[in-house]
């Protein structure tokens, strides 16, 4: 039974108590921290880059994390956020840390190294992180920008007042 681990940080994989989605900023949260953490005690196995770029990668997230404020997430962003934290940047560093590290500077026949390889996906996972933030960042203005719309009509005479 799983409540009898709440608490201790083992939850099974079971769902979050009532009242919190798996997708709420807390728990986007949470999971950003757990990424963090793995980077940093993998740090001394990874590159130098490696870890400079994963933690700008989950720096970029906290921030999209954080664009909405006490609200939830547009669900876009949402998608992305669990996809780069859950998925793609620890398949990543994984990958890497699971190769022979005799292995990580022969060049291959595609003509890079396994460290060349893994810069570039983080490389690739910092761009797609900052397009996050920009159509976050974007989205906010456009919401400001309609609630100024609707003050000026909802506020202001018509022309269609007699």
């Amino acid at each position: 039974m799983t409540w009898f681990r709440r608490g201790r940080g083992d939850d099974g994989g079971a769902a979050p108590p009532s009242g919190e989605t798996g997708d709420s900023p807390d728990e986007l949260r949470r999971r950003l921290w757990t990424r963090v953490q793995f980077i940093n005690a993998h740090a001394g196995k990874l590159p130098v880059e490696a870890v400079v770029g994963a933690r700008e990668v989950t720096d970029t997230m906290r921030e999209v994390i954080e664009s909405a404020g006490e609200g939830d997430l547009d669900i876009y962003a949402v998608v992305q956020i669990n996809g780069i934290v859950d998925d793609y940047l620890p398949t990543t560093l994984q990958t890497y840390l699971n190769l022979d590290p005799s292995l990580t500077e022969r060049v291959s026949a595609s003509g890079r190294t396994p460290r060349a390889a893994l810069q570039e996906q983080i490389e690739s996972l910092t761009i797609a992180a900052d397009d996050l933030l920009q159509a976050s960042r974007a989205h906010d203005a456009d919401a400001l920008f309609s609630q100024g719309n609707f003050l000026r009509t909802k506020f202001t005479r018509s022309d269609l007042d007699l």
